[in-house]
Formats: C-alpha cells, sequence, structure tokens
C-alpha cells in the first residue's frame, strides 16, 4: 500500500500487506476500512508522532472486535502503521533504519503502546535500555554501512519449482552473496526430502537452509517431518504448527511467571479444567551469559524474577491444589551451573544455585504434607536454543564438539533425557524420592576421567 500527500514533493509511504489470492480481496477491504483514521491526517503532525496513528488504528471501537493484534485487521493496521514510518523517515532525509537509530530514545518509547507488556518490560526500562545501547553505535553504524545486513533468499524454495529450476535459482542465490536460503515445505514428505537434498547438494554445508510449513502440521506430524529432514541440517523450521492450540488431548493456559495475578489466574483455570493438580513441574527460565562485571542489575533482576521468584509464585498459586492431591509432586528444572562453576554463566548460575537451595528447602516443608519435591540438573542439552548459540560461534562444528567433550559421554543430552528424569521424579515409581537433585549431565558433575590414552 501507499501513503500519498498534497505537499507536492513527491515524497510517499511504501509498505505491504502479504497474502495471496482471494486474501488480498479480504485485506484490501481491511485496508479500505481504516481509511477514514487516515485521509485529511496532517502530515507534519504524523511524522512528529507516528504512534498515534497506530493508538487510534487499534482503538476503533468497531473495529477492534475484528483484531486488532491478530489475523486480517492485524495485517492492516500493520501495513498503514509501516508506511506512516516510511513516511515519517523520508520526510526526515533518511533511510528507516537510520531515522530509528537517530531517534531520542524518550521520543522513541513514547511511540510504544505498552498496555500488553507493561508486566514485562516497563517505560522505563525501555529507556534504560536504549540508552545503554548508544554505547558503541557508531562503530555499528560504520560496520553496517561497510558490510550491510544479512538477509535470505526465498527464490528457489517455492512450492512448484522444478528440482532443476531449485538447484538453477539456489546457486544464483549463493553467487549473488547469501549465506542463506529458505525453502517452503509441507505438502509432501518425500517431495521435501528430494528437495532439501538437492538444496543441500546445490548450495553446499557452509550455507544455511531455512524451511518453512506455513503451519500445515500437526505436532506429531511436525516432529515426524522434522526428524525426516534432520539430516539436512535446516537452520530453522518456521511455522511447523499453528500457535494457538495444542492438540487433544492437551490444553493449554498462558501465564507470565514474573506476574503473580497472571500465575494465579492460569493455575486456577489448569486445575479447574482437570480437576485439581497432581504433578508441578517448574521450567521456566532464562539465560544469560558472562561474569559479574557483565550483566547489568536490571539483567540481575529480570533473571532471577523468572529463574527464581517465577517458581515460587507458581508453587504458591499450586500448593492448595497439591495439598489436596494424594500423589502430589513437584519438580523444578535447575542445571549442572548449580553445582559445577562454568565460565561466563555468573548470573545464570547464580539463579540456578537458588533453585537447587530452593528445592531442598520446600522439600523439608512440604514432605509432611504429602507433597513430594525434587529437582532435575540437566548438563548441555542439545536444543534449538542451543544450537543458534553454536551457530554464532566463530567455529561452530568445533563449539559443539568442545561442548560435548565436557560430558564424559563425549556428547550433548537429549531433551527426551531430561524428560524421562523429569517424568521419573514426578511418578510413582520415584515414591519415596523427595529432596533430591538428579543430574542429567552425562557424568559431567560427578565424574573425574583420567585422559583418554
Amino acid at each position: 500500500m501507499v501513503l500519498r500527500t498534497d505537499a507536492g514533493d513527491g515524497l510517499e509511504g511504501h509498505a505491504f500487506a502479504f497474502t495471496i489470492g482471494r486474501g488480498n480481496d479480504v485485506q484490501v477491504a481491511a485496508l479500505g476500512a481504516l481509511r477514514g483514521h487516515v485521509l485529511g491526517r496532517d502530515l507534519a503532525a504524523l511524522c512528529a508522532d507516528p504512534g498515534s496513528l497506530s493508538r487510534d488504528l487499534v482503538g476503533d471501537s468497531q473495529l477492534r472486535w475484528l483484531g486488532p493484534e491478530k489475523g486480517v485487521m492485524h495485517m492492516a493496521i500493520g501495513a498503514v502503521v509501516n508506511a506512516a514510518w516510511d513516511l515519517a523517515a523520508k520526510h526526515a532525509g533518511k533511510p528507516l533504519w537510520q531515522f530509528l537509530a537517530d531517534a531520542d530514545p524518550a521520543w522513541l518509547v513514547g511511540q510504544v503502546d505498552f498496555r500488553y507488556i507493561a508486566d514485562a518490560l516497563s517505560p522505563e526500562q525501555a529507556l534504560e535500555l536504549l540508552l545503554a545501547g548508544r554505547a558503541g553505535a557508531a562503530d555499528r553504524e560504520r560496520d553496517l554501512r561497510a558490510r550491510g545486513y544479512p538477509a535470505y533468499t526465498i527464490s528457489p524454495g517455492w512450492l512448484g519449482y522444478s528440482d532443476e529450476k531449485l538447484t538453477r535459482l539456489a546457486r544464483a542465490a549463493v553467487a549473488d552473496g547469501f549465506t542463506q536460503i529458505k525453502l517452503k515445505v509441507g505438502a509432501d514428505l518425500d517431495d521435501d526430502v528430494r528437495r532439501l537434498k538437492a538444496a543441500r547438494t546445490a548450495v553446499g554445508p557452509g550455507i544455511r537452509i531455512a524451511v518453512d510449513a506455513n503451519q500445515r502440521w500437526g505436532v506429531q506430524e511436525a516432529v515426524a517431518w522434522t526428524r525426516a529432514l534432520t539430516e539436512f541440517d535446516p537452520y530453522w523450521i518456521e511455522e511447523p504448527t499453528s500457535p494457538d492450540g495444542l492438540p487433544d488431548p492437551l490444553t493449554g493456559f498462558v501465564a507470565d511467571v514474573s506476574d503473580d495475578a497472571s500465575v494465579r489466574a492460569g493455575v486456577a483455570a489448569a486445575a479447574e479444567a482437570v480437576g485439581g493438580l497432581d504433578i508441578l513441574v517448574n521450567n521456566a527460565g532464562i539465560g544469560a551469559t558472562g561474569s559479574v562485571a557483565d550483566n547489568p542489575d536490571e539483567q540481575w533482576h529480570r533473571v532471577l524474577d523468572v529463574n527464581v521468584v517465577g517458581m515460587v509464585r507458581v508453587t504458591r498459586a499450586a500448593l492448595g491444589h497439591l495439598r489436596a492431591s494424594q500423589h502430589a509432586s513437584i519438580v523444578n528444572v535447575c542445571s549442572i551451573a548449580a553445582t559445577a562453576g562454568l565460565p561466563q554463566r555468573a548470573l545464570y548460575s547464580a539463579s540456578k544455585g537458588a533453585v537447587l537451595s530452593l528445592t531442598l528447602a520446600m522439600a523439608a516443608d512440604h514432605v509432611r504434607e504429602g507433597i513430594r519435591v525434587n529437582c532435575v540438573n540437566p548438563g548441555t542439552v542439545d536444543t534449538p536454543w542451543v544450537g543458534r548459540l553454536l551457530d554464532e560461534a566463530a567455529d561452530p562444528a568445533a563449539e559443539r564438539s568442545a561442548l560435548g567433550a565436557r560430558q564424559p559421554t563425549g556428547r550433548l543430552v537429549s531433551a527426551e533425557e531430561v524428560a524421562g528424569a523429569i517424568a521419573y521424579l514426578a511418578g510413582p515409581a520415584a515414591g519415596s524420592t523427595t529432596g533430591t537433585a538428579l543430574a542429567v549431565d552425562g557424568g559431567m558433575a560427578g565424574l573425574r576421567l583420567r585422559p583418554a590414552a
């Protein structure tokens, strides 16, 4: 879509809402419904406060029932808002990235609607982050201008392309300087295996290949399909399934562990839906890297609030239901970082050390109420998050090898192994086990092997 003005300077704001076929007709209708909020708006006022347009669009009392943060109206509003920002940047004579980078931090914070995120990030915290980010900005800008910003291309990846065309376009993308391509998948597994094999052969092992399933799969189908494509080393798998629900018979309830009211509401809803609670697994957590000199106070507060106090909030909300259960069990997810000194993990280790101590204290407090409390201490687990960290290393293969080598078994722990340990501690087979930390770390905490001959 295009925003035009009567200023006579020829400047226009450009954006798009990406749909296909009949979806375009629906999107055009949604954009048309927003015209009244845009036509006649003063250009200078819009450029001075683009956020005002966003607030008006999402606040339309008749249209907000159709979104506005999701679906067709979300896409339409996003296109109009993006076009407004593009127009404001052009009015300032700058590319949009430069317009945002140069913006006064306080003004930029004022453009954000914090209504639904203030419990996680307040305007004051956002301002502190932006001000801190000013350090080194000039160097980053020079690097950006010299090297550009990395991007990927989907040009080889559309469904329906012949293998010859896919191969030709994949090689052309690499020749043009792209270090990552993306392929659409999900229509037919055999076709996808063949297409991924052709793409990997065309670009070689050093080029990333991402795939996008457009929410075609259910959960089990996504797992099976993903495993079948693993041999081609997909960098990410985009939209494998819908984010809006879980397969039967699973039911999900959303809560923010850093907000007590949200936690209490989520736990109450879950207990009502299933008729009580027998097992609580405290698994929510966030990571942090660095020594004690590297993480600001705000990050310390945030990590401890989620990793430690978050467990307290959820357990506190669940205790009444657990006391009513004949088989109550709590399993906290701790870490090898609680029992072994790991470099560049000061904050994370402190949070997990607190979790270990909290587990023992909870076990003592509630054993006579019939509630068992234990924790698992995973080593380095082979998860997508760890994979992304490895990909950022100078030599990902060497880094993965080093992480595997520090565990006596010589490999990373699997997520299934951690899940199995949690299931054991939560289940009846561990009925006499409480106040225990079960290491799932390939022997990292307890073994001291001699160097291999």
